[in-house]
């Protein structure tokens, strides 16, 4: 039973570190495009909002399953 919560501590460990690696690279692209195509900055940034709201919802996908697994052992 305590390794339970031990997986699914390690669990959403991972998922906020994958999260993180995630947006930290789409960071970097939509700042990069940015600086090559000033012009192109609104979409842009509506596009990289939208992706990381996607890599977020997974996120919390992610940390919802370890929570349920570590409630039901």
């Amino acid at each position: 039973m305590e390794l339970a919560y031990l997986a699914a501590g390690l669990g959403a460990g991972l998922v906020v570190i994958g999260a993180g690696i995630g947006i930290g690279k789409l960071a970097a692209s939509a700042m990069e495009a940015t600086g090559r195509q000033p012009e192109a900055t609104g979409d842009i940034r509506t596009s990289m909002i939208i992706a990381a709201a996607l890599i977020e919802g997974a996120a919390l996908f992610g940390l919802v399953i370890c929570i349920l697994l570590a409630i039901k052992a």
